[in-house]
């Protein structure tokens, strides 16, 4: 590492982009990877969007048990 860095012509906020959203990465079990990879092939679909489904019906539950 350099004792010194020249940042002269650098730029503030060349990468910023106030619209950028995080996606936070989900790790699942293996048992259950496999059961939603399954679930995923058979519908011709992605993994995303069945781990998405998945839990949105689960969120129309919780939401339905809290009322």
């Amino acid at each position: 590492m350099k004792r010194e860095y020249d940042f002269g012509k650098g730029e503030r906020g060349k990468f910023y982009a106030s619209d950028a959203q995080f996606r936070i990465p989900v790790y699942l079990e293996p048992s259950v990877q496999a059961f939603v990879e399954e679930l995923a092939t058979r519908r011709g679909t992605d993994l995303s969007s069945v781990v998405n489904d998945l839990l949105k019906s689960d969120q129309k539950i919780a939401e339905y048990v809290r009322k």
